[in-house]
Protein backbone atom coordinates (compact mmCIF):
# COMPACT_ATOMS: atom_id res chain seq x y z
CA UNK A 1 0.00 0.00 0.00
CA UNK A 2 2.68 2.36 0.56
CA UNK A 3 4.20 1.98 -2.98
CA UNK A 4 0.75 2.31 -4.29
CA UNK A 5 0.40 5.64 -1.93
CA UNK A 6 3.99 7.08 -3.25
CA UNK A 7 3.39 6.37 -6.63
CA UNK A 8 -0.17 6.87 -7.63
CA UNK A 9 -1.88 10.13 -8.46
CA UNK A 10 -4.20 11.31 -5.40
CA UNK A 11 -7.57 10.39 -7.65
CA UNK A 12 -6.56 7.16 -8.35
CA UNK A 13 -8.61 4.70 -5.93
CA UNK A 14 -7.18 1.97 -3.99
CA UNK A 15 -8.48 -1.66 -3.56
CA UNK A 16 -6.83 -4.33 -2.99
CA UNK A 17 -7.06 -8.14 -2.82
CA UNK A 18 -6.05 -11.73 -1.81
CA UNK A 19 -6.86 -14.82 -2.31
CA UNK A 20 -5.49 -16.79 1.01
CA UNK A 21 -4.89 -20.50 -1.01
CA UNK A 22 -2.67 -21.92 -3.57
CA UNK A 23 -2.44 -22.10 -7.62
CA UNK A 24 -3.91 -25.67 -6.62
CA UNK A 25 -6.60 -24.74 -4.95
CA UNK A 26 -10.50 -24.63 -5.85
CA UNK A 27 -11.52 -20.69 -4.89
CA UNK A 28 -15.00 -21.92 -4.06
CA UNK A 29 -15.59 -21.26 -0.08
CA UNK A 30 -11.99 -20.13 0.39
CA UNK A 31 -11.28 -17.00 1.86
CA UNK A 32 -10.82 -13.91 -0.06
CA UNK A 33 -9.34 -10.79 1.46
CA UNK A 34 -10.95 -7.33 0.03
CA UNK A 35 -9.28 -3.98 1.69
CA UNK A 36 -10.55 -1.07 0.61
CA UNK A 37 -7.72 1.37 1.82
CA UNK A 38 -8.99 4.53 -0.51
CA UNK A 39 -12.07 4.35 -2.52
CA UNK A 40 -15.82 4.90 -2.83
CA UNK A 41 -18.01 1.97 -1.40
CA UNK A 42 -19.17 2.39 -5.18
CA UNK A 43 -15.75 1.14 -6.58
CA UNK A 44 -15.34 -1.11 -3.71
CA UNK A 45 -18.73 -2.52 -4.91
CA UNK A 46 -17.78 -2.81 -8.15
CA UNK A 47 -14.79 -4.51 -7.40
CA UNK A 48 -16.45 -6.80 -5.38
CA UNK A 49 -18.93 -8.04 -7.82
CA UNK A 50 -16.11 -8.48 -10.35
CA UNK A 51 -14.90 -10.66 -8.03
CA UNK A 52 -17.87 -12.36 -7.07
CA UNK A 53 -17.10 -15.11 -10.12
CA UNK A 54 -14.74 -17.20 -7.56
CA UNK A 55 -17.71 -17.88 -4.83
CA UNK A 56 -15.19 -17.12 -2.43
CA UNK A 57 -15.90 -16.47 0.91
CA UNK A 58 -15.28 -12.66 1.31
CA UNK A 59 -13.42 -11.56 4.22
CA UNK A 60 -12.96 -7.69 4.82
CA UNK A 61 -9.75 -6.45 6.16
CA UNK A 62 -7.86 -3.47 6.67
CA UNK A 63 -3.81 -3.40 5.03
CA UNK A 64 -2.32 -3.56 8.62
CA UNK A 65 -4.79 -6.13 9.53
CA UNK A 66 -4.35 -8.26 6.66
CA UNK A 67 -0.39 -8.50 7.15
CA UNK A 68 -0.46 -8.95 10.69
CA UNK A 69 -3.04 -12.01 10.05
CA UNK A 70 -0.76 -12.87 7.16
CA UNK A 71 1.93 -13.50 8.85
CA UNK A 72 -0.03 -15.15 11.62
CA UNK A 73 -1.25 -17.69 9.62
CA UNK A 74 1.47 -17.98 6.67
CA UNK A 75 4.97 -17.23 7.64
CA UNK A 76 5.92 -19.30 10.13
CA UNK A 77 3.75 -22.26 8.64
CA UNK A 78 5.53 -22.04 5.37
CA UNK A 79 9.33 -21.68 7.60
CA UNK A 80 8.36 -24.79 9.51
CA UNK A 81 7.92 -26.99 6.47
CA UNK A 82 11.26 -25.21 4.52
CA UNK A 83 12.66 -26.38 7.10
CA UNK A 84 11.59 -30.00 7.07
CA UNK A 85 12.55 -30.09 3.40
CA UNK A 86 15.65 -28.80 3.61
CA UNK A 87 16.71 -30.91 6.76
CA UNK A 88 15.61 -34.02 4.77
CA UNK A 89 17.31 -32.95 1.86
CA UNK A 90 20.77 -31.87 4.31
CA UNK A 91 20.83 -35.76 5.08
CA UNK A 92 20.19 -37.29 1.60
CA UNK A 93 16.49 -38.49 2.64
CA UNK A 94 13.37 -39.23 1.14
CA UNK A 95 10.96 -39.20 3.99
CA UNK A 96 8.26 -41.97 2.71
CA UNK A 97 11.11 -44.41 2.03
CA UNK A 98 11.93 -44.40 5.46
CA UNK A 99 9.20 -46.30 7.88
CA UNK A 100 9.41 -43.66 10.92
CA UNK A 101 8.35 -41.06 8.56
CA UNK A 102 5.60 -43.23 7.19
CA UNK A 103 2.26 -42.24 8.76
CA UNK A 104 -0.13 -40.32 11.53
CA UNK A 105 1.21 -36.69 11.76
CA UNK A 106 4.30 -37.22 9.50
CA UNK A 107 2.28 -37.97 6.14
CA UNK A 108 1.29 -34.26 6.90
CA UNK A 109 4.62 -33.01 6.96
CA UNK A 110 5.85 -35.02 4.15
CA UNK A 111 3.00 -34.05 2.08
CA UNK A 112 2.48 -30.43 2.82
CA UNK A 113 6.41 -30.25 3.11
CA UNK A 114 6.47 -31.29 -0.78
CA UNK A 115 3.21 -29.35 -1.69
CA UNK A 116 5.18 -25.78 -0.75
CA UNK A 117 8.10 -26.88 -2.82
CA UNK A 118 6.45 -27.82 -5.64
CA UNK A 119 5.78 -23.99 -6.17
CA UNK A 120 7.39 -20.79 -7.63
CA UNK A 121 10.18 -19.22 -4.59
CA UNK A 122 8.95 -16.05 -5.00
CA UNK A 123 5.06 -16.97 -3.53
CA UNK A 124 6.95 -17.77 -0.10
CA UNK A 125 9.82 -15.40 -0.26
CA UNK A 126 7.20 -12.19 -1.36
CA UNK A 127 5.26 -13.36 1.86
CA UNK A 128 8.06 -13.49 4.22
CA UNK A 129 10.44 -10.95 3.36
CA UNK A 130 8.12 -7.91 2.51
CA UNK A 131 5.83 -8.17 5.43
CA UNK A 132 7.34 -6.68 8.50
CA UNK A 133 5.21 -8.71 10.87
CA UNK A 134 6.50 -11.85 9.15
CA UNK A 135 10.14 -10.94 9.61
CA UNK A 136 9.49 -11.00 13.40
CA UNK A 137 6.96 -14.53 13.80
CA UNK A 138 9.62 -16.16 11.44
CA UNK A 139 12.86 -14.95 13.95
CA UNK A 140 10.87 -15.83 16.93
CA UNK A 141 9.95 -19.79 15.19
CA UNK A 142 13.82 -19.76 14.23
CA UNK A 143 14.45 -19.63 18.24
CA UNK A 144 12.07 -21.81 19.80
CA UNK A 145 13.48 -24.41 17.79
CA UNK A 146 16.63 -23.76 18.91
CA UNK A 147 15.79 -23.38 22.54
CA UNK A 148 13.50 -26.25 22.67
CA UNK A 149 16.77 -28.53 20.58
CA UNK A 150 18.98 -27.42 23.44
CA UNK A 151 16.78 -28.38 26.12
CA UNK A 152 15.88 -31.97 24.49
CA UNK A 153 19.96 -32.16 24.23
CA UNK A 154 20.65 -31.59 27.48
CA UNK A 155 18.65 -33.68 29.04
CA UNK A 156 16.27 -31.22 30.67
CA UNK A 157 13.22 -32.76 31.09
CA UNK A 158 11.58 -30.78 34.06
CA UNK A 159 12.09 -27.13 31.86
CA UNK A 160 11.55 -29.18 28.67
CA UNK A 161 7.75 -30.52 29.85
CA UNK A 162 7.33 -27.40 31.73
CA UNK A 163 7.87 -25.01 28.86
CA UNK A 164 5.85 -27.12 26.40
CA UNK A 165 3.03 -27.26 28.26
CA UNK A 166 2.59 -24.08 29.21
CA UNK A 167 2.95 -23.44 25.79
CA UNK A 168 0.01 -25.63 24.77
CA UNK A 169 -2.68 -24.37 27.83
CA UNK A 170 -2.05 -20.70 26.46
CA UNK A 171 -2.52 -21.49 22.71
CA UNK A 172 -5.34 -24.42 23.70
CA UNK A 173 -7.48 -22.81 26.06
CA UNK A 174 -9.87 -24.91 27.69
CA UNK A 175 -12.92 -23.92 26.21
CA UNK A 176 -11.81 -25.30 23.44
CA UNK A 177 -11.97 -28.76 24.91
CA UNK A 178 -15.39 -29.54 23.93
CA UNK A 179 -14.65 -28.89 20.43
CA UNK A 180 -13.90 -31.80 17.81
CA UNK A 181 -10.65 -32.37 17.15
CA UNK A 182 -9.59 -31.03 13.24
CA UNK A 183 -8.04 -34.36 12.33
CA UNK A 184 -8.37 -37.93 13.28
CA UNK A 185 -5.91 -41.26 13.42
CA UNK A 186 -8.27 -42.43 10.74
CA UNK A 187 -7.76 -39.51 8.84
CA UNK A 188 -4.35 -39.00 9.49
CA UNK A 189 -3.39 -42.40 8.21
CA UNK A 190 -5.37 -42.01 5.11
CA UNK A 191 -2.97 -39.96 3.06
CA UNK A 192 0.16 -42.06 2.91
CA UNK A 193 3.60 -41.80 0.11
CA UNK A 194 4.91 -44.95 1.91
CA UNK A 195 3.57 -48.14 3.14
CA UNK A 196 2.37 -47.55 6.81
CA UNK A 197 4.54 -49.45 9.02
CA UNK A 198 2.76 -51.92 11.75
CA UNK A 199 4.45 -50.30 14.45
CA UNK A 200 4.84 -46.33 14.68
CA UNK A 201 8.34 -45.03 15.72
CA UNK A 202 7.52 -42.11 18.21
CA UNK A 203 8.82 -39.19 17.29
CA UNK A 204 9.89 -35.50 19.05
CA UNK A 205 7.91 -33.69 16.49
CA UNK A 206 10.06 -30.76 17.02
CA UNK A 207 8.72 -28.83 14.56
CA UNK A 208 5.09 -28.69 16.35
CA UNK A 209 6.69 -28.24 19.64
CA UNK A 210 8.31 -25.15 18.69
CA UNK A 211 4.83 -23.62 16.28
CA UNK A 212 3.17 -23.50 19.59
CA UNK A 213 6.36 -22.16 21.67
CA UNK A 214 6.23 -19.62 18.72
CA UNK A 215 2.67 -18.94 19.47
CA UNK A 216 2.36 -19.03 22.91
CA UNK A 217 5.89 -16.42 22.72
CA UNK A 218 3.97 -13.95 20.28
CA UNK A 219 0.69 -13.99 21.90
CA UNK A 220 -1.35 -15.58 18.92
CA UNK A 221 -4.41 -17.60 19.35
CA UNK A 222 -4.33 -19.39 16.21
CA UNK A 223 -8.10 -20.32 16.00
CA UNK A 224 -8.85 -16.55 16.51
CA UNK A 225 -7.53 -16.32 12.31
CA UNK A 226 -9.21 -19.36 11.24
CA UNK A 227 -12.34 -17.16 9.04
CA UNK A 228 -8.95 -15.84 6.81
CA UNK A 229 -6.65 -19.29 6.99
CA UNK A 230 -5.17 -21.01 4.49
CA UNK A 231 -5.55 -24.60 3.74
CA UNK A 232 -2.06 -24.98 4.96
CA UNK A 233 -2.83 -23.63 7.82
CA UNK A 234 -5.74 -25.28 8.90
CA UNK A 235 -3.43 -28.35 7.68
CA UNK A 236 -0.93 -27.40 10.26
CA UNK A 237 -3.09 -26.32 13.17
CA UNK A 238 -4.85 -29.44 13.14
CA UNK A 239 -1.97 -31.71 13.72
CA UNK A 240 -0.91 -28.80 16.14
CA UNK A 241 -4.11 -29.35 17.81
CA UNK A 242 -3.90 -33.37 17.45
CA UNK A 243 -0.60 -33.76 19.35
CA UNK A 244 -1.49 -31.11 22.19
CA UNK A 245 -5.16 -32.13 22.48
CA UNK A 246 -4.00 -36.27 23.38
CA UNK A 247 -2.10 -35.90 26.84
CA UNK A 248 -0.45 -39.78 26.11
CA UNK A 249 0.63 -38.68 22.90
CA UNK A 250 2.25 -35.47 24.42
CA UNK A 251 4.30 -36.99 27.06
CA UNK A 252 5.55 -39.80 24.80
CA UNK A 253 6.70 -36.94 22.53
CA UNK A 254 8.55 -35.54 25.28
CA UNK A 255 9.69 -38.42 26.59
CA UNK A 256 11.14 -39.35 23.26
CA UNK A 257 12.58 -35.72 23.43
CA UNK A 258 14.68 -36.74 26.59
CA UNK A 259 15.55 -40.44 26.06
CA UNK A 260 15.20 -41.24 22.01
CA UNK A 261 18.09 -40.14 19.88
CA UNK A 262 16.72 -41.61 16.55
CA UNK A 263 15.85 -38.09 15.45
CA UNK A 264 18.46 -36.38 16.86
CA UNK A 265 20.56 -35.78 13.43
CA UNK A 266 17.34 -34.45 11.88
CA UNK A 267 16.44 -32.08 14.54
CA UNK A 268 19.99 -30.50 14.34
CA UNK A 269 19.49 -30.29 10.68
CA UNK A 270 16.26 -28.92 11.15
CA UNK A 271 17.60 -26.38 13.95
CA UNK A 272 20.22 -25.38 11.32
CA UNK A 273 17.23 -25.26 8.75
CA UNK A 274 15.39 -22.73 10.58
CA UNK A 275 18.10 -20.61 11.40
CA UNK A 276 19.44 -20.50 8.02
CA UNK A 277 15.62 -19.50 6.92
CA UNK A 278 15.05 -16.67 9.58
CA UNK A 279 17.99 -15.16 8.31
CA UNK A 280 17.25 -14.92 4.36
CA UNK A 281 14.46 -13.33 5.73
CA UNK A 282 15.63 -10.83 8.46
CA UNK A 283 18.84 -10.02 5.64
CA UNK A 284 15.96 -9.56 3.35
CA UNK A 285 17.45 -11.74 1.01
CA UNK A 286 15.90 -12.89 -2.60
CA UNK A 287 18.88 -14.29 -4.05
CA UNK A 288 19.52 -16.59 -1.06
CA UNK A 289 15.87 -17.29 -0.60
CA UNK A 290 15.89 -18.67 -4.16
CA UNK A 291 18.81 -20.70 -4.40
CA UNK A 292 18.39 -22.69 -1.03
CA UNK A 293 14.39 -23.26 -2.27
CA UNK A 294 15.12 -24.57 -5.82
CA UNK A 295 18.06 -26.87 -5.07
CA UNK A 296 15.50 -29.09 -2.44
CA UNK A 297 12.64 -28.10 -4.91
CA UNK A 298 14.66 -29.91 -8.05
CA UNK A 299 15.84 -32.83 -5.38
CA UNK A 300 12.07 -33.61 -4.50
CA UNK A 301 10.71 -33.02 -7.83
CA UNK A 302 9.73 -36.21 -8.79
CA UNK A 303 7.16 -36.65 -6.25
CA UNK A 304 5.53 -33.24 -6.46
CA UNK A 305 2.36 -34.94 -8.80
CA UNK A 306 1.73 -37.38 -6.21
CA UNK A 307 1.95 -34.89 -3.24
CA UNK A 308 -0.37 -32.50 -5.04
CA UNK A 309 -2.79 -35.33 -5.72
CA UNK A 310 -3.21 -36.47 -2.07
CA UNK A 311 -2.58 -32.91 -0.12
CA UNK A 312 -5.71 -32.04 -2.48
CA UNK A 313 -7.46 -34.83 -0.90
CA UNK A 314 -6.10 -33.87 2.46
CA UNK A 315 -6.64 -30.46 2.20
CA UNK A 316 -10.73 -30.99 0.99
CA UNK A 317 -11.05 -33.09 4.01
CA UNK A 318 -9.67 -30.96 6.33
CA UNK A 319 -11.44 -28.15 4.65
CA UNK A 320 -15.22 -29.99 5.11
CA UNK A 321 -14.36 -31.45 8.47
CA UNK A 322 -13.49 -27.02 9.50
CA UNK A 323 -16.64 -26.06 7.80
CA UNK A 324 -19.12 -28.56 9.97
CA UNK A 325 -16.96 -27.37 12.73
CA UNK A 326 -17.91 -23.68 12.13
Amino acid sequence: MAAFEKHMPSDVEIVSCHSLHGPNIDPKGQPLVLIKHRASQQSFDLVENMLSCLESRHVYLTAEKHDSITADTQAVTHAAFLSMGTAWHANKQFPWEIARYVGGIENVKINVTLRIYSNKWHVYAGLAILNPSAKAQIRQYAESVTELFKLMLGGHREELEHRIKTAGKAVFKASKDDQDLLLRDEVLDQFSLGKVPKERTPNNHLSLLAIVDCWWKLGIVPYDHMICSTPLFRLWLGVTEYLFRKPALLDEVINTAIEDNTFRSDDLEFTFAARGWSDCVSFGDFSSYRDRFEKIQTYFAPRFPEAIRVGNQMIKTILEKTERSN
